[in-house]
This record gives C-alpha cells, sequence and structure tokens, in this order.
C-alpha cells in the first residue's frame, strides 16, 4: 500500500502541472494607436492562442472606465460594430485582433495615450485566469505593432 501511495503522489503532481500548462493562454503582441487631443475612446490589438482552447471574458486597464472586446463587420457599404461578451480562443488556433475586425473597445479614457507609452490590460480568461500585459502605444495611423506592421 505504501508503495502505490509513493507511485500516486509524483502522478498527481505530473497531472497538475499539465492541466495547468493546457489552460495558458499566450498573449503576444499587445499594441494600440496613440489618441489625438480629448479622444474619449480608443481601440487596443493583440494575439492570443491557447493549445486547450478558452475564452476571454473581461478586460479591464486603469487607462480607461470600460474595455472589451468589439467585432468591425461591413454590411453593404455600411461599417457595424458591436460588443463580443466572450472571445472563444480555439485550441492552436491564433486569434488576432486587428485593426477593421476584432479588438479591445477602450471607453471613457482617463488621459491622452501617447505613442512611446505603454499601459497596463488585465485579461480574464475562463479557464487561465487573469493575465496582465503591457500595451505599447504606436502612432495615431499604424496598422501593427512597430517590427510586425500590417501583420
Amino acid at each position: 500500500m505504501r508503495n502505490r501511495l509513493l507511485l500516486l503522489v509524483p502522478a498527481l503532481v505530473i497531472a497538475g502541472a499539465a492541466a495547468a500548462q493546457t489552460a495558458d493562454v499566450e498573449v503576444s503582441a499587445a499594441w494600440a494607436r496613440a489618441t489625438p487631443g480629448k479622444t474619449e475612446t480608443a481601440s487596443a490589438y493583440l494575439t492570443l492562442k491557447s493549445a486547450a482552447g478558452d475564452r476571454l471574458v473581461a478586460l479591464s486597464t486603469p487607462v480607461a472606465d470600460k474595455a472589451g472586446v468589439h467585432e468591425m463587420t461591413m454590411e453593404g457599404s455600411v461599417m457595424r460594430m458591436r460588443p463580443v461578451p466572450a472571445l472563444e480562443v480555439p485550441a492552436g488556433k491564433p486569434v488576432v485582433l486587428k485593426p477593421n475586425g476584432l479588438h479591445i473597445m477602450l471607453s471613457g479614457l482617463h488621459q491622452k495615450i501617447e505613442a512611446g507609452q505603454s499601459f497596463p490590460l488585465t485579461l480574464t480568461f475562463e479557464k487561465a485566469g487573469e493575465r496582465e500585459v503591457s500595451v505599447l502605444v504606436e502612432k495615431a495611423g499604424a496598422m501593427g505593432p512597430a517590427g510586425h506592421m500590417g501583420h
């Protein structure tokens, strides 16, 4: 019996470590555009990847009152934007938030967001929990993070 317990403990530790790894979400290339004057909204972009799959269920940042995922779509010649309550991150498939598509909408900005600065953004996932990332601010017309323009 004692030998079985000695074998069981390492197996449980390994299983727990594997479960923690599968719940992890990789967040990369977090960036935003600088805002002009007294603008009260801004957008942020990033890439999410999860080996096991997860859902982004909440966002927050100290630079704005509210943060949430929005989707932009073209309906005929009209661009529409709608909030996305929870963003699916399928297993093994990157989800890219970028201009003119899925993006993070920041509303009620507390200050101007200036190029060259960065700000914290907390992402809350259903399985992986909270992750804080640093969002680099690019120039106002940027289409991607420095070194990755256009991707």
